[in-house]
């Protein structure tokens, strides 16, 4: 039997793509997937998700081990989000002690978190959907750092303390960075 060596992916995921391979789902048809960014052996999977509206890191691996070691580790995921609103100290604090979300149709309550607001403006490529920007408003940058998972994590805790997260990018995911990637750039990666 041939010993197959597993493949390990980054990808800066731009807006607008399903972190997904196929799309089973008839109301999706017309949806951007991974595989229209690059030409990924067959086997490949998504480590964990963003979704269609966030950017950023996302690991795409050949092997189920490491997807599910990454994903039910608490593996440091770091995120900058811009958000809607002048954040206080008092919403930084409420997100770094955990907030109440809603999660399959009941109350949870996120695990305490690192989370600062960042001194400047973080520099990423344009987004391929357009989001509201200074002129309607004060928005803030963050940096927020979590251990779990759930759907939408980032955007309903931001939302639960009054600040909604309107521009969503994963930089961080264990060592592995973002750092000087271009949307749709993929790279193979050693993990």
């Amino acid at each position: 039997m041939k010993n197959i060596k597993n493949l390990h992916f980054a990808i800066y995921k731009p807006d607008g793509y399903l972190s997904q391979f196929t799309n089973n789902d008839v109301s999706k048809h017309k949806k951007k997937l991974l595989g229209d960014l690059y030409n990924f052996p067959k086997n490949s999977m998504a480590i964990g998700r963003l979704d269609e509206q966030s950017e950023g890191l996302l690991l795409i691996t050949t092997c189920g081990k490491t997807s599910d070691f990454i994903n039910s580790s608490n593996i440091e995921k770091e995120y900058y989000a811009q958000v809607d609103g002048a954040i206080t100290n008092e919403a930084i604090n409420q997100l770094k002690e955990g907030v109440e979300i809603g999660f399959e149709g009941t109350k949870y309550n996120t695990k305490p978190c690192e989370v600062y607001k960042l001194k400047e403006t973080p520099i990423f490529p344009k987004r391929n959907k357009k989001i509201r920007d200074n002129r309607h408003g004060p928005t803030s940058w963050i940096s927020i750092t979590i251990t779990e998972g759930k759907f939408r994590q980032v955007r309903k805790m931001t939302a639960a303390v009054g600040f909604p997260t309107l521009r969503l990018i994963r930089t961080r995911i264990g060592t592995i960075k973002l750092q000087q990637m271009t949307t749709g750039e993929v790279k193979q990666i050693e993990i």
